[in-house]
């Protein structure tokens, strides 16, 4: 609730005395625009406090704010999780934060006639919002849940406007279809009335008409139903338990996170080591921003990344830290999900955080490059990127990849893939391919974050056919092309032939190669899933069959391969090389 209280010390202390002695997020605004987000167990005492600032970077942000926002929340561990989504969203000046990560997840009731029930990290204009959530697969086993109890619709307005008939997820019983009359506007209303309830804490709202029906399921024997019941109804129940959040096994340490932080002005790296089973099996760097004149403090940049990192991603069970980011909320959240926080002084743990500090080190000069590109291409620094490849055989079996990269590396969880249309066109497919990443943006439909530029697999008509997708689709996004032969890159505007050695150049190049493995890689396997016209032949197996298709491309390079060009694939006799020349 805003107050639009004059921030000088007597106005922010008045406005503070009405405030809750509760658990919640409060922000600083200067207009629209947000300042700074905190946490806190008591907003009263803590919005006081900013009254005999902590510092001058602190007092300068008070200063400029002219008004104070806060919100409520249940408990601590989901102030701690509301604090991380604002500050992704809306990125304030004076915060610590990690740049370009993904938000917790919300569950959000639309504010329509018959509202829809959907996982989002931006919750729309008038919608009620519940949450954050840390544990995204409990979430939308719980939403599936509330629609298949109550036929909430999911469906985008554009889908749910002006049909004629219910769609497939009535079908299945997902969805009372309000869309065609089949349920009326009063019932529907009910409906949503009942799932809201759960949601504010009302377990029972959806723990007992899951139970009743796991126990119908039992009685009529169909017991893969109750089973799936059962597992539905256990996340239900457990889903308040601890703000919707996971909690650990407390088994032996079997995943192990080691961080180290490295802070260089305005920024700062934070490197992650992590380990399975007591091998190190991935290492990775996090660009993270400082907030103007702030302290060179490691241990704050460290309370601002976890929370923020783990967004979405499974909790290890431990973590070695390099020193103690001395914030209490973190450590009872890590605590009540079963995390042990080290800090450790010597030995095996102590060298492994070393090591992590000296990868953070090397990390902080690593921006250079993305920064110099966005220089030279005209754009924002390129945080985020999207290489987008086809790849088919001879337009069959024609696939698109689309993969991601943050801060130079690899965002595997954002790759996406897509069967396209059959078309021995690479324009139009690439056009397909860009069409439907866009459209999705557009329409709301994908859940990651816009990227700061699109490279393109191909040269100067590749990057036409993409541009046209993207007017096509009304989605602004900056986009540029490398071409394999010449190793030049295409903007709209000019072309840039960099040396071999260019650093600006090797950011687009690992880009483009991964989208052109992950493109091909996708290709082969729906190639060699296709059922064929080989598999009638004798002495041709899948693994027969695959190899031909890799290696002639499809079935006609097969049929035109001579006797001796088959004798060529490993697994082929001559039998068998006879009997393909003979039947094809």
């Amino acid at each position: 609730m805003p107050y639009g209280a004059p921030m000088d010390a007597s106005g922010l202390r008045d406005a503070a005395a009405d405030l809750p002695r509760a658990p919640g997020v409060y922000q600083f605004l200067s207009g629209d625009t947000v300042l700074y987000v905190g946490k806190a167990v008591d907003l009263r005492d803590r919005v006081r406090s900013y009254a005999d600032p902590r510092s001058e970077r602190i007092a300068r942000m008070v200063r400029r704010a002219d008004d104070v926002d806060v919100a409520v929340t249940d408990t601590e561990t989901q102030a701690l999780l509301l604090e991380a989504n604002l500050i992704k969203r809306h990125q304030p000046r004076y915060n610590v934060r990690l740049k370009d990560d993904k938000s917790y997840p919300l569950v959000q009731l639309t504010d329509h006639a018959a509202p829809r029930i959907e996982i989002t990290r931006n919750p729309d204009e008038g919608a009620t919002a519940f949450g954050p959530y840390t544990e995204m697969g409990r979430v939308e086993t719980v939403v599936k849940a509330a629609r298949e109890v109550y036929g909430l619709r999911g469906c985008s307005d554009h889908k749910y406007a002006n049909r004629d008939r219910p769609c497939l997820d009535h079908d299945i019983g997902l969805c009372s279809a309000p869309c065609t009359g089949e349920i009326d506007a009063d019932a529907y209303v009910g409906d949503v009335a009942a799932v809201r309830r759960f949601f504010e804490g009302e377990t029972g709202a959806l723990a007992d008409p899951l139970r009743e029906r796991m126990e119908r399921a039992a009685e009529q024997e169909a017991f893969e139903r109750a089973a799936n019941l059962r597992d539905r109804l256990d996340a239900v129940e457990a889903f308040h338990g601890a703000g919707g959040d996971a909690v650990a096994s407390g088994a032996a340490e079997r995943s192990v996170d080691v961080l180290g932080v490295a802070v260089e002005g305005d920024d700062a790296t934070v490197a992650r080591l992590h380990s399975e089973g007591g091998q190190l099996v991935e290492r990775d760097r996090h660009a993270v921003a400082v907030p103007d004149d702030a302290e060179d403090d490691a241990a704050a940049v460290l309370a601002a990344f976890v929370p923020q990192f783990y967004a979405e991603r499974t909790l290890p069970d431990a973590i070695l830290l390099p020193e103690d980011p001395a914030d209490p909320d973190m450590d009872a959240w890590l605590e009540g999900e079963g995390v042990d926080v080290r800090v450790p002084g010597a030995g095996r743990e102590a060298r492994l955080v070393d090591l992590a500090l000296t990868n953070a080190h090397r990390g902080t000069g690593r921006g250079d490059d993305l920064s110099a590109l966005a220089a030279a291409l005209g754009i924002d620094r390129p945080e985020r990127i999207e290489g987008f490849d086809v790849s088919h055989a001879q337009g069959r079996a024609v696939v698109g990849a689309d993969v991601t990269f943050v801060d130079g590396s690899p965002e595997k969880s954002d790759y996406r893939r897509k069967k396209l249309p059959e078309e021995n066109d690479d324009y139009a497919n690439m056009r397909a391919l860009v069409r439907w990443r866009a459209d999705r943006a557009v329409e709301g439909r994908d859940d990651r974050p816009d990227p700061d530029l699109l490279l393109i697999d191909g040269g100067e008509g590749q990057l036409d056919a993409a541009r046209d997708a993207l007017d096509a689709a009304g989605w602004d996004v900056p986009v540029a092309a490398l071409a394999k032969a010449e190793e030049r890159v295409v903007t709209p505007s000019r072309t840039f032939d960099w040396d071999e050695d260019d650093g600006r150049l090797h950011v687009l190049q690992r880009v483009r190669d991964e989208a052109h493995r992950f493109a091909v890689a996708y290709h082969q396997s729906v190639r060699d899933d296709v059922s064929t016209v080989l598999d009638d032949l004798p002495g041709v197996g899948p693994q027969i069959r695959g190899r031909l298709l890799r290696r002639f491309g499809s079935v006609d390079g097969v049929r035109a391969a001579s006797e001796d060009e088959l004798l060529d694939v490993p697994g082929v006799g001559a039998e068998t090389a006879g009997t393909i020349s003979r039947r094809l």
